[in-house]
């Protein structure tokens, strides 16, 4: 499989976000089986097809908390999370503060958010 390859499943994966996106439908995508497909993910990205897809989840649900007033539970719903507290521990494991904190600070740091 080549570095191409798994750089397009890596983009895929981001473009296909608010689908909920799965190893399957991933490894559909470019015609490998999906143990093939998670096998060279991790050599190639140094993190599993979980851990990259979580990432990427975190890094959209970020992108809107700054960018929306869309409601938390809304964003979490989007991108995959069970409610909104399963969001609040992932986001608030990953970036040590909550997602109210987070957007609250860049409101403050930002003069606002747009309607």
């Amino acid at each position: 499989m080549s570095v191409q390859t798994i750089e397009s499943m890596a983009k895929w994966v981001e473009n296909n976000i608010t689908e909920n996106p799965s190893l399957q439908n991933m490894s559909s995508y470019v015609g490998y089986s999906p143990f093939y497909c998670s096998a060279k993910f991790h050599e190639h990205m140094g993190m599993t097809y979980k851990q990259f897809l979580a990432q990427c989840r975190l890094k959209a649900a970020t992108y809107d908390l700054y960018t929306t007033n869309d409601k938390i539970i809304d964003i979490a719903f989007r991108y995959g999370y069970s409610s909104s507290e399963a969001f609040a521990r992932a986001f608030s494991q990953a970036f040590q503060c909550s997602p109210r904190q987070y957007r609250k600070t860049y409101a403050v740091t930002l003069g606002g958010l747009s309607p």
